[in-house]
């Protein structure tokens, strides 16, 4: 297992892939571990998260520099990255508590009530592209509900695999209670299926989510699944331009372009198209494309050069289909996983920067006849992730983003992004199931009812 700088193209380490029975220690290991921490007080569970979250706080450059070198994220963002994780922790200690504690329902029974129990071990299957986000945001709540974690992370990523299980040891976690597998994905299957894993989450592909779901649903697990997205911002005719454009840009180039709920595709009215355009390329080209560990860059690679060809492959498909290119799209020559902001214009349902997920930092500017043509073109998509309305009618923007648009996060003249204190994930080919907040703590729990006569 290598892991190769992506803005450089050297290997910068290597580790070990485990094999079968290793990993298989490791789920008993957490399934020991189990038995031990489901009956740890609650408290006491959560000051070991309140713990992570002093540690990841104190040691925020080291994995900031960490993740640069291992997939290219910008330091200042990884910085911004750890601190959400400690966030989360912070926010489950404090509200965790509470949700799972027992409510009382009033039946004929003398008492009755409903109880929340841990599962067991639950197997996280992780992307690389925020590598301590996505685990902290799974981990926090299901170790607080008293359920142990056992870590798949990317391949690309494996020292920040084991950097967490690190903080988390060190948080006061019995062993295993988060153990962390370097393993390859042929392995995932036979975990799912080990008598010991109680449940799967999964963050990454539609088809990494189909395969964990069959597997799981053939051994009767239950499953949380946050797959890819194309998210729609609907630009409206009233929308303020110059903030449509800015909110559009940062949205579009946070980590360099490489995230599930990143704007996609920009459903612009024909009224507001030009201006929308203009503004939309003076923020694209303004931001500072560069080396990931200095703190000026805004853009650094993408996370492997595999990655950068295929969106490459879209953008130059999307153009010899009739798509306008108003900036970048050319392939830099030099070492590294490189590709430039982009816009793509005149973007139509014949195109690959339609329908395809664009895992990068290229915008699909599409142009609408109005408001519920605009409407119908954000809800033409098998993805239904997030989704943003930038309009100056807040109240009309509001009922777009609740009633009209199909996807699990819908924001008004803001960017989408998940938050510790509201449920998110997607529908359709993005997923089901829930994260963060009540809903998300609930989802690895058994909701027990209790009838005493």
């Amino acid at each position: 297992m290598q892991v190769v700088n992506p803005a450089t193209g050297e290997v910068v380490a290597s580790f070990q892939d485990a094999g079968w029975e290793q990993v298989a220690e490791r789920i008993e290991e957490s399934a020991r571990a189990f038995a031990t921490w489901r009956r740890t007080p609650i408290g006491e569970r959560a000051d070991v998260l309140r713990a992570a979250a002093r540690i990841l706080r104190d040691e925020a450059g080291e994995h900031a520099a960490r993740m640069a070198r291992e997939m290219g994220k910008p330091v200042t963002q990884g910085r911004a990255e750890v601190d959400k994780c400690a966030r989360v922790c912070e926010y489950v200690a404090e509200h965790g508590p509470a949700m799972l504690a027992p409510r009382p329902v009033a039946t004929e029974a003398a008492r009755s009530w409903v109880s929340f129990q841990p599962l067991g071990p639950v197997l996280a299957v992780m992307p690389w592209n925020f590598p301590f986000w996505q685990v902290f945001r799974f981990a926090a709540p299901a170790l607080l509900a008293g359920n142990t974690a056992v870590l798949k992370h990317a391949s690309s990523v494996p020292g920040s695999a084991l950097a967490i299980e690190s903080i988390f040891s060190r948080a006061g976690l019995p062993p295993g209670g988060f153990a962390t597998v370097l393993a390859d994905s042929e392995l995932v299957p036979r975990m799912i299926a080990h008598k010991a894993i109680a449940a799967v989450t999964l963050t990454g592909s539609v088809q990494a989510g189909r395969a964990v779901a069959r597997v799981a649903g053939e051994n009767l697990k239950k499953t949380v699944l946050e797959l890819g997205g194309s998210d729609a911002y609907l630009v409206l005719a009233d929308a303020d331009i110059a903030r449509a454009a800015a909110v559009s840009a940062e949205s579009r180039l946070i980590n360099s372009g490489q995230s599930c709920i990143a704007a996609k595709r920009f459903v612009v009215d024909r009224s507001v198209l030009a201006e929308f355009e203009q503004a939309l390329v003076e923020r694209m080209r303004a931001a500072t494309v560069g080396d990931p560990l200095r703190e000026e860059t805004e853009v650094g690679p993408l996370a492997r050069e595999d990655l950068r060809d295929d969106l490459d492959r879209q953008v130059r498909e999307s153009v010899e289909r009739g798509a306008r290119l108003l900036c970048g799209g050319e392939l830099p020559r030099q070492a590294g996983a490189w590709y430039p902001p982009t816009v793509l214009a005149d973007v139509a349902p014949r195109m690959p920067a339609y329908h395809e997920e664009l895992f990068g930092p290229v915008a699909a500017v599409i142009p609408a006849d109005g408001e519920a043509d605009a409407i119908r073109i954000a809800n033409d998509s098998r993805f239904g992730l997030g989704a943003a309305v930038l309009t100056r009618s807040v109240e009309r923007g509001a009922a777009i983003a609740e009633l009209e648009l199909e996807a699990g996060n819908c924001f008004v003249n803001a960017l989408v992004r998940s938050d510790p204190r509201l449920p998110f994930g997607g529908v359709r080919d993005s997923g089901y199931g829930r994260e963060l907040g009540e809903l998300g703590i609930l989802e690895f729990v058994n909701i027990k009812t209790v009838w005493v006569a």
